[in-house]
């Protein structure tokens, strides 16, 4: 009798060590607000679209983004502002630009002038310059097609006030109803000459400008009547040079389309190719998505970063036009998406964006908990998961809450899906509610996951394939479980910051 106590009690200190660590998960909510996002940036209230006028300056990362204060819909545009020592803990500042007599204040981009080519600083004080659209709505209203001119302020104080340059606008309207959104970048040219190089969306079109002072423009050339996706209007290029795998120098143009996406309104396509004397050459006609998901619009990059940070660092809006105006939430509208890190790879001799997460990320992540078993509870709202993926052509994860909504991430048959249309609250567009693929010819070989309180964004192979989405499930999701294909799974619990 003692010797089958002993066996007993050991079969049971066995069945302990061996369970799957999920029994030891219990689900606490984190949540202040119905599906407000626990570390997507997200304004205090109103409406938030675009980011606009990304700069790093003395240690801050800045994030401007178009924003309206007294609804949750869309309305006169201002440029919201936010700043953030590393991605993760963002601090709201006080608005930095409204609107004025010349309209509102639409998308653009900021500059360091280190040598004050401005004039709009001293040479003790560099500016900080902001590049903008100005949208005359009454204008636009009249039937007028010169409602939108390019400005420029300046700030003194690394970004926290901002002046409007008196001699405004700096572009004048060339009779072209969509002119705007310009990304100003500043370029070496091959005499060793600095230029400032104006990319600016033009109705169906990427237009080129220098400037040696920000203040005069010259058109240099003009990219894109006929080349890659043309269902809607073009909007919030930018223009980025990279390093190839094999160390040569290419130029990628990333240039938003509304409505014209894979899946359906809003996304970002990018051209591979080079830049040279104000004129962008593609190698090819390939059209190439940034993210196959329905939700990351709108996103640029980040000026003036340390050189010794080497990388591309993007954000994007993370809405879609169909319904941004409609999504279920209430005191405000609107996320960006995590912070990415961009750069080429090659796939069978085509090059490609890899979009990663941004390694500051890391710091959100709690304890790992290894799911040796085939389900697991969720901590909260907000985790991380990875897994590898043994086998490259099927594999399967759900999601799901104790209503039955469920969550879908699947490879089969080439394709990569995330599948929403069990997944809660779509009744507020008809277009919602829907699976979204894209297309993996290569290997896949392991899974990043970022799922938030109505998000989820999704990293293939650290991201050569992404696809990011909206959700909005009655109660939070509480448990996944590995359908198949996948191993070696562990899950992140993200702390707020």
């Amino acid at each position: 009798m003692k010797i089958i106590k002993q066996i007993l009690t050991i079969c049971f200190l066995l069945s302990l060590y061996s369970c799957n660590k999920s029994s030891e998960v219990t689900f606490e909510t984190q949540v202040s607000e119905t599906y407000r996002p626990i570390y997507h940036f997200t304004p205090s209230k109103g409406w938030m679209n675009d980011p606009n006028g990304l700069i790093f300056i003395d240690g801050e990362y800045h994030l401007f983004y178009q924003y309206y204060p007294d609804s949750t819909v869309w309305g006169p545009m201002h440029w919201g502002h936010a700043v953030s020592k590393d991605l993760v803990n963002w601090e709201e500042l006080p608005i930095a630009l409204y609107p004025d007599s010349l309209g509102y204040i639409f998308s653009g981009s900021a500059v360091f002038d280190a040598e004050n080519s401005s004039g709009l600083g001293t040479a003790e004080n560099p500016p900080v310059v902001a590049i903008y659209t100005y949208h005359d709505m009454a204008g636009e209203k009249s039937g007028a097609k010169d409602y939108q001119k390019q400005a420029i302020a300046y700030s003194l104080d690394k970004g926290r006030t901002w002046t409007k340059y008196e001699g405004n606008p700096v572009l004048p309207n060339q009779g072209i109803k969509d002119f705007r959104d310009p990304k100003v970048s500043q370029i070496i040219e091959a005499d060793g000459n600095k230029r400032w190089i104006m990319t600016l969306a033009v109705l169906d079109r990427i237009q080129f400008f220098g400037s040696s002072d920000l203040k005069d423009w010259t058109l240099l050339s003009e990219f894109g009547q006929g080349i890659g996706a043309h269902g809607g209007v073009w909007e919030c290029p930018d223009l980025l040079p990279f390093t190839t795998p094999d160390g040569k120098q290419k130029w990628v143009l990333l240039v938003s389309l509304n409505p014209g996406g894979p899946q359906n309104g809003s996304a970002t396509q990018y051209f591979i190719g080079d830049f040279q004397n104000g004129t962008f050459t593609p190698d090819d006609t390939m059209i190439r998505w940034l993210d196959y998901g329905p939700d990351n619009y709108a996103g640029v990059t980040w000026a003036n970063l340390p050189k010794e940070q080497n990388r591309t660092l993007f954000i994007g809006w993370m809405s879609n036009w169909l319904y941004a105006q409609r999504v279920p939430t209430k005191t405000w509208r609107s996320a960006m998406t995590i912070p990415r890190e961009l750069s080429l790879f090659d796939v069978d001799g085509t090059l490609l964006v890899k979009s990663s997460p941004a390694e500051e990320l890391l710091a959100l992540r709690l304890q790992a908990i290894s799911l040796s078993g085939k389900e697991s509870l969720l901590p909260s709202e907000a985790v991380e998961i990875l897994a590898e993926v043994d086998n490259e052509d099927h594999f399967q994860l759900k999601f799901s809450n104790e209503l039955g909504e469920e969550l879908l991430i699947s490879k089969e048959m080439g394709l990569v899906t995330i599948d929403r249309r069990q997944a809660g609250k779509a009744d507020f567009h008809p277009d919602f509610s829907a699976a979204h693929a894209a297309p993996m010819s290569w290997k896949a070989k392991n899974l990043r996951i970022f799922l938030d309180a109505s998000s989820i964004e999704l990293f293939v192979n650290e991201g050569e394939l992404v696809l990011t989405s909206l959700l909005f499930p009655s109660t939070p999701w509480k448990k996944v479980e590995i359908g198949y294909g996948l191993d070696e799974v562990q899950l992140y619990p993200l702390k707020k910051p």
